[in-house]
């Protein structure tokens, strides 16, 4: 008993002087798995404890090391886990299989518990969340005023709210108050739907260009405008429908005239076969007066009386 007390307490004393606790930050893409780095190997010689990772004061796992080599988990949250060899390599990371928005810039802990003592937090890891937008869609809006042009700007499934910016013939900003900006976030994924208007006095040879930057992600994304010919993305999603067009009515056509050959084909044959059949009878009727004739000639039995 004396030996497991001071075990017990040098454990708590070396965590407590040795743990560091400078926060980091760890970047989770929604929809993929994330692991929460800590390592610890001074945990080896120590044994009956158990270690608790929790998020913010939620206990997300709870594990217990009973002996050396032997680590069982007794709770474990969204899939939660720890390396299986974590009491041999001091890996106590926490690998969480996917990250949800709601998430973002939470505080994930690790703590010790020996003898019913909690140690000062191990480890401490921010967890921020990000996830990538749709390429931005540039299309022409019907303008209010004449003399105005309209543009609208849309971009959906990221996170967090992006920055949006737009420009003028590449290089210049768009007068104050002419663009309006409307981020909503969707209740059940909490990602963001971004739409953005704007609308300028500008002539019709002017490109204009929408750009969406997330620099969570470290993305960005331009779409671009070139006069009143309208959105490029619009312009190829019309180009690839000709063609799709085109294409199909390339194979019905040779469909079709491959289904007239074959009736004709088929006409023919059975053409033939009716001439043949006309022949065949033709001929029977010819060979049936000849044969009457041969029977009529023949000469009947006479009767004796014999």
């Amino acid at each position: 008993m004396p030996m497991a007390l001071w075990r017990t307490g040098l454990l708590l004393c070396f965590l407590g002087f040795c743990a560091c606790l400078e926060e980091d930050c760890v970047l989770g893409i929604v929809g993929r798995p994330v692991s929460l780095p800590c390592f610890y190997p001074q945990l080896l010689p120590f044994v009956n404890f158990s270690i608790e990772w929790r998020r913010d004061d939620e206990v997300v796992l709870r594990s217990v090391w009973e002996e050396v080599g032997n680590v069982e988990v007794e709770l474990s949250i969204d899939g939660a886990t720890i390396s299986a060899d974590a009491a041999l390599t001091g890996n106590v990371s926490l690998e969480l299989p996917t990250v949800d928005p709601k998430e973002h810039n939470m505080n994930y802990s690790l703590f010790i518990i020996s003898g019913g003592n909690h140690s000062a937090a191990l480890c401490t890891v921010c967890l921020r969340i990000a996830a990538s937008f749709s390429s931005p869609l540039l299309q022409r809006a019907e303008a209010v005023q004449a003399g105005e042009a309209a543009f609208l700007c849309h971009s959906s499934g990221g996170f967090p709210e992006p920055a949006v910016y737009w420009l003028i013939n590449n290089t210049e900003e768009p007068p104050e108050g002419s663009v309006r900006t409307l981020a909503a976030s969707l209740p059940d994924s909490h990602l963001y739907n971004i739409t953005s208007h704007l609308t300028v006095n500008i002539s019709k040879d002017s490109s204009v260009s929408c750009t969406i930057q997330n620099l969570s992600m470290n993305e960005t994304m331009t779409s671009t405008s070139y006069g009143t010919r309208g959105s490029p993305d619009v312009s190829r999603a019309s180009e690839a429908l000709w063609i799709f067009s085109t294409g199909l009515c390339v194979v019905v056509g040779i469909m079709v005239l491959a289904g007239v050959i074959y009736q004709i084909h088929l006409d023919r044959i059975s053409k033939r076969k009716k001439r043949e059949h006309q022949h065949s009878n033709r001929g029977y009727k010819r060979q049936s007066p000849d044969k009457e004739e041969t029977e009529a000639m023949k000469p009947e039995p006479k009767e004796t009386d014999v």
